[in-house]
């Protein structure tokens, strides 16, 4: 079993006994849904620590939409406990870029593009390729597509 895994559902346990209601929920949700990516598809597999990540990261970017819609319509209650439930799960993923580490990353892979010849906002597919795989995990990719059209236009 993965370390991330076992960390997620030696958490799950440690909220259940301390009858953190909040935290216990959302670690089952996240890993019912690490379990369900395991048994897709012909066979049944371990998942690596880093599609765990990938799938805890998805579950807080489905917090953060909920999050904004429940804000949107009104129901303030709901959208803080969606809130909540997100900085759950931001506790199990690497910490997050700031927009001044994106910005010198994205110039750095402007830099790059323009040395093999790419430039102009027809870059931006060239520059996503060298970015994405600097940034894999730590900045979600509408902010870091933001950051590559800024840089190429500017």
């Amino acid at each position: 079993m993965t370390t991330l895994k076992t960390r997620l559902q030696d958490d799950l346990t440690a909220a259940i006994r301390a009858r953190d209601e909040l935290r216990s929920s959302t670690l089952r949700l996240t890993i019912t849904a690490i379990t369900k990516e395991e048994v897709a598809g012909e066979t049944a597999r371990e998942l690596s620590d880093a599609e765990v990540e990938k799938i805890i990261a998805r579950e807080a970017k489905k917090r953060r939409e909920a999050a904004e819609a429940f804000a949107e319509g009104g129901r303030a209650e709901s959208a803080e406990r969606e809130r909540a439930e997100g900085e759950v799960l931001a506790e199990y993923l690497p910490k997050q870029l700031t927009d001044d580490e994106l910005n010198a990353l994205v110039s750095d892979a402007v830099a790059e593009a323009k040395a093999a010849g790419a430039e102009g906002p027809r870059a931006m597919g060239a520059v996503m390729k060298i970015v994405n795989p600097k940034v894999a995990g730590r900045a979600e990719g509408g902010r870091v597509a933001a950051a590559v059209k800024r840089a190429l236009a500017g």
